[in-house]
């Protein structure tokens, strides 16, 4: 099965479904399946655009409610998890995942499910550890602070994807699992992002949630996105039971730009006998049903059940029992329904409202899936809570009830926030331009886009397994490339890094705030400018040089 998987979307679905149209053209065949690690901006009209954590000059509609209001149509049935810049109230409607347009399917906070046999994984958001042991409390209309927490990852969906036992062929998450720098070519990576050298002497690069997800779920695949350049890596983990070790082939994919490798297409080991549509996973149905009571929309900090003699359940993993009772509370039916419907207005570029107003709404996708396993929507959950504080004037709760507030979190580092170093490919995130809602800015498609098409082998473990990938560039004809910009892959790329050196050179001048690891000095004047790691990464037209 020939599956694409693709970095940060950033809202450019037509020009990722060009490239896909562009390399089935050039002999490369058709795609089964689109994989987007994050960033999707699914973002339906104005008053999604608000909820997205970027400055208002960087909001931008793109094209996605075209693909909304049944204007355009996926052509291949595409699956995402949700980055760190998305239309959060959209997805907060989803927390169990369901469609957001025809054939683009969501997989939620966390989730699971199959195509073709292949079993796909992933987790939405980024890490942050002051955020990492609350409930979902955030709710729109956000604030200041919620706009940005509601895309924190939540232990409780790393706890439910460590009960998982059966293997995973295929894991997504945003954010790159820490430490897996260690298992790629990490002096190529530094010369390509000098500014991550800190971070990945420091060993504080990525997430130590997604790391421990990784050592435990052992996936044949990892994708990942966020950081904005293309890194392979090969994990082989430590064997079991007299096992052969697993090996987990990682790649993250960068944004997509002109001349950015954003795009890969690998083929993927599928059962030539399994449905040729998406299916529920019944292993992760069971886990979900299991772990219902563990389900928190409070501020309080609250640690996962475990085997510490303070709990008296800890195992939420799924049994032979277990699995048939939800199989009988699907009718024996694992086919995701098609259940997509638009229940918002959506954006008409002849008529732009600035001031729609935002409305919280409840997915009729999520009560009919709730209401078949008996779980609690969390959308819902959240918005009695708020109401109910708000009727009592109640503050919102500091601990959880069940006292774990009090235990220390396992994770002390909060890796979303670069202390040393600073990502050229990253804009500045002001508190000003976040609160400054006067002066969104709503337009269409910011010109062409050139897209890198790519064929992977995974037949050795070279000591650089980045070149195991190829570096094939397959540009759309509505971009122009120089007559030099596609024959030679080695040339070009050579010239394309030279070139970013070079641009990036210029930047440093242009922009004070921009620098490369090496000039340290400067640090804590810059400290306190930067508000925020993984900040916009978007191409503005007024703005050719935030790249």
């Amino acid at each position: 099965m020939r599956v694409a998987v693709t970095g940060c979307c950033h809202g450019e679905l037509d020009k990722i479904y060009e490239t896909l149209a562009l390399a089935e053209r050039r002999g490369g065949g058709t795609a089964d399946l689109l994989l987007c690690c994050g960033d999707f901006q699914a973002v339906r009209n104005e008053a999604d655009l608000r909820c997205m954590a970027v400055p208002p000059k960087y909001r931008h509609m793109q094209n996605f409610y075209r693909y909304y209001s049944g204007e355009k149509k996926a052509p291949v049935l595409t699956i995402f998890i949700g980055g760190n810049h998305e239309a959060s109230n959209h997805l907060q409607e989803l927390p169990y995942g369901g469609w957001v347009a025809p054939n683009i399917y969501y997989l939620g906070y966390a989730g699971v499910v199959k195509f073709r046999g292949v079993r796909i994984g992933g987790i939405s958001g980024i890490f942050k550890s002051h955020d990492y042991r609350k409930g979902h409390y955030e709710c729109p209309p956000y604030d200041q602070n919620s706009v940005r927490s509601v895309y924190h990852v939540r232990n409780i969906e790393v706890f439910k994807l460590k009960q998982l036992k059966q293997p995973i062929d295929v894991f997504l998450s945003h954010d790159w699992p820490r430490s897996i720098y260690h298992y790629g070519n990490k002096k190529q990576l530094l010369q390509t992002k000098s500014f991550f050298r800190q971070e990945v002497e420091n060993n504080t690069l990525g997430s130590p949630a997604a790391s421990e997800l990784l050592h435990h779920l052992k996936p044949t695949y990892w994708f990942s996105a966020h950081l904005h350049v293309k890194f392979a890596a090969f994990m082989k983990h430590q064997a079991n039971d007299g096992q052969l070790p697993k090996v987990t082939k990682f790649l993250a994919l960068d944004k997509c730009l002109p001349h950015r490798d954003f795009l890969q297409i690998i083929e993927v080991e599928h059962d030539s006998n399994a449905p040729d549509y998406l299916q529920y996973d019944l292993e992760w149905l069971t886990i979900l049903k299991a772990t219902n009571s563990l389900v928190n929309v409070s501020r309080g900090l609250w640690n996962m059940p475990e085997n510490n003699g303070l709990h008296a359940k800890w195992d939420y993993s799924a049994t032979e029992e277990t699995m048939k009772e939800i199989l009988e509370d699907m009718n024996h039916d694992l086919k995701v329904p098609y259940n997509f419907s638009v229940t918002a207005v959506c954006y008409d570029p002849s008529k732009p409202q600035k001031r729609m107003e935002l409305v919280h709404r409840i997915s009729p996708q999520t009560t009919k899936f709730c209401a078949q396993l008996g779980l609690t929507d969390i959308n819902n959950r959240t918005q009695q809570v708020i109401e109910e504080s708000s009727l009592h004037g109640d503050d919102d709760e500091e601990v959880d009830s069940n006292g774990s507030g009090e235990e220390p979190s396992e994770y002390n580092t909060d890796n979303s926030v670069l202390s040393s170093s600073i990502n050229p490919d990253e804009i500045i995130l002001d508190e000003d331009d976040e609160d400054d809602e006067g002066e969104d800015s709503i337009t269409g498609l910011h010109g062409d886009i050139s897209t890198p098409a790519v064929e992977p082998s995974f037949d050795h473990h070279p000591s650089d397994f980045s070149t195991s990938f190829s570096d094939i560039r397959i540009l759309p004809d509505s971009m122009v490339v120089s007559s030099d910009g596609t024959m030679n892959s080695t040339n070009e790329l050579e010239k394309s890094s030279e070139n970013k050196e070079s641009e990036e050179g210029k930047n440093l001048n242009e922009k004070p705030l921009k620098r490369l690891s090496d000039e340290i000095g400067d640090e804590n004047h810059l400290r306190k400018k930067i508000k925020r790691r993984n900040q916009a990464i978007y191409s503005a037209a007024d703005d050719s040089n935030v790249e």
